[in-house]
């Protein structure tokens, strides 16, 4: 963090010993280099200033709320009685295997799979 905040100060006080070199040699003309960079920079800051606003007020749509169903809600809470009722046990799966018709020969099976 203090390598940031020491390349940050570098390059600010640079910037400040330019614009200060400017205005010496050629006077308040060097403000006319700055005007497209100023416009630029006031252009970006205005664009993401209106967009972090409209995104938080939800771009001028009316929220509705989502109700869930009373079957969720069983859902939802028999979910939550299971997980705090058993903690250490494993959680179940609905999946089961399923053996193969066709028959084993356990003798082509590897020792060590």
């Amino acid at each position: 963090m203090i390598k940031h905040a020491l390349i940050f100060w570098i390059t600010v006080s640079l910037a400040v010993l330019g614009l200060v070199t400017q205005f010496m040699l050629i006077g308040f003309r060097a403000l006319t280099s700055l005007i497209i960079p100023l416009l630029l920079l006031g252009i970006v800051f205005y664009a993401y200033r209106s967009a972090k606003l409209g995104y938080g007020q939800g771009s001028g749509r009316s929220k509705t709320k989502v109700i869930p169903s009373q079957k969720t809600m069983a859902k939802v809470a028999g979910l939550r009685k299971t997980q705090s009722a058993a903690p250490g046990k494993r959680k179940t799966y609905p999946f089961q295997v399923i053996e193969g018709s066709k028959g084993k020969n356990d003798e082509q099976l590897p020792k060590y799979h």
